[in-house]
């Protein structure tokens, strides 16, 4: 679905944000992306969309160079939610905003509005609908933002940051619905420092720092090895923290997943009855 190929980018500053990034990103994809701030993830995702255009190499989204289509022809095929909500709402209404995209790309009004319905009631965001998007709190502003995007069916899915202001019962729902989606063979993008979410999810994770990818492998690998998340300034799952601490009593210590832990203790102590 996305090919970056030896992708630089400097920002008008002279910033190099990217530094020789190439990426395969296969359809129906669940991808995450972790570093530390500055590392150049919101950077690098902003190319997938056309938001950016390369100062060096190559993106090709679904066999078409970026460089060769404008935003708004890509924006049907990849929808991108903003870490901060507040740069991409603007509606009087939460309904207004979760609709406009869809007749923007000229959906008919009935199908608009079992979309809209369909969404404000996936982010249980119903009750806010003749509301102002900008009298909400900031985590569900973001819920409102992640509904106009994911309205429309996009293939591409990026989202930044998604689980910010979010309680455990709405990560759950998130973690649920982009299962979902890559059931139905829709490609994630998630750029995220929530290492408790991507461990549920157990994603592939891309792991950047100073522009570079650093790591690629699946979460259980990389937020298990010490050395890489030392190096990206990302703390392990607490899980992960407590198997690590015991390694003289034989345990595992690749555990990422409360629900695995539980597991291997209780056969343990089975085994030990």
């Amino acid at each position: 679905m996305i090919e970056v190929k030896d992708l630089y980018f400097t920002y008008p500053t002279g910033v190099e944000a990217l530094k020789g990034i190439t990426l395969t990103i296969d359809d129906g994809e669940f991808l995450a992306i972790m570093g530390q701030n500055g590392a150049g993830k919101t950077t690098l995702v902003k190319h997938f969309n056309g938001l950016l255009k390369p100062t060096k190499g190559e993106v090709v989204v679904d066999g078409v160079s970026t460089r060769e289509v404008s935003v708004a022809q890509l924006a049907r095929k990849v929808g991108f939610v903003f870490q901060n909500p507040d740069h991409q709402l603007f509606c009087e209404t939460v309904e207004e905003e979760v609709a406009f995209a869809l007749r923007n790309f000229g959906f008919e009004e009935n199908a608009i509005k079992k979309r809209v319905d369909w969404a404000l009631n996936l982010l249980d965001i119903t009750q806010y609908r003749q509301t102002s998007p900008f009298m909400l709190s900031g985590g569900e502003r973001k819920r409102v933002a992640l509904a106009s995007v994911l309205a429309w069916d996009p293939q591409v899915g990026i989202l930044d940051e998604p689980t910010i202001g979010q309680d455990h019962q709405q990560k759950e729902k998130l973690r649920q619905f982009i299962v979902q989606l890559n059931a139905q063979k829709k490609t994630v993008i998630v750029v995220t420092h929530d290492v408790e979410f991507v461990a549920e999810c157990n994603p592939r994770v891309v792991l950047m720092t100073e522009g570079k990818i650093v790591a690629e492998g699946l979460a259980e690998e990389i937020l298990t090895n010490q050395k890489l998340v030392a190096q990206a300034s990302i703390v392990p799952p607490q899980i992960t923290q407590i198997f690590l601490g015991l390694p003289d009593l034989g345990l595992p210590t690749n555990v990422i997943d409360v629900h695995e832990a539980r597991r291997i203790l209780l056969d343990i102590l089975e085994g030990a009855s």
